[in-house]
């Protein structure tokens, strides 16, 4: 089965951010994303220890051990750009000034519930960090992740097995397979990213999903 690897799921979910959005990038895969936002579009990205402007990742050996993000890795300022303290960075997020947040996450509900922190396992370190305060304080919530985990199982589920970071927070899925909305009636196909028919996506999929297909 041929599905996408994680540059182009940062590219897919890019081209869904509108001109003039406000967006924060998760930790891990969703950092990808500020590398395939479409040119000429403006859009100003935001991380939580406090800095806004934030543009593509810098070229080797061109990093600034200053300027980082969230998950402490290099960053670009672009011009206009601004770093602050990290509580006036919450305060953006808890004052719902961000449209748009791209999380990582463990698992998803049916009924949106995010769960992105902890799977329990005896050598992980937990640490839910900003992602609770993201997963309210933004106005859209995009996840962005895998469709299955590495023993076949789907990260799409009837109810987190995980401890949660938010509930009913999730707007969209973005996945290697498909893209998926939540909805007050559960999971809708958006648009299917690998060469699998519905069929073989449901199969895959934790739960039911809804799918109209265009006429």
């Amino acid at each position: 089965m041929k599905k996408l690897d994680r540059k182009q799921m940062a590219a897919r979910v890019a081209q869904d951010i509108p001109e003039g959005a406000y967006v924060n990038l998760g930790i891990g895969l969703p950092t990808l994303v500020a590398d395939y936002l479409p040119k000429g579009r403006e859009i100003i990205l935001h991380s939580e220890n406090g800095v806004l402007g934030i543009g593509p990742r810098p070229p080797m050996g061109e990093e600034d051990e200053d300027l980082i993000n969230a998950g402490k890795e290099p960053v670009t300022l672009l011009a206009g750009g601004s770093y602050f303290h990290h509580a006036d960075s919450f305060a953006m997020i808890r004052g719902r000034h961000l449209d748009f947040c791209v999380l990582g996450a463990f698992q998803v509900s049916s009924a949106g519930d995010l769960a992105n922190w902890h799977t329990g396992t005896p050598d992980a370190i937990p640490a839910v960090g900003g992602a609770m305060d993201l997963a309210v304080g933004a106005r859209q919530v995009l996840v962005m992740m895998e469709h299955l985990t590495k023993d076949g199982k789907s990260k799409l589920v009837e109810r987190c097995s995980y401890p949660l970071t938010g509930a009913r927070c999730v707007n969209r899925v973005y996945t290697d397979l498909a893209v998926i909305d939540v909805k007050a009636d559960g999971l809708h196909l958006v648009e299917i990213l690998a060469d699998i028919s519905f069929d073989e996506l449901q199969r895959l999929n934790g739960v039911p999903l809804k799918y109209r297909a265009a006429v």
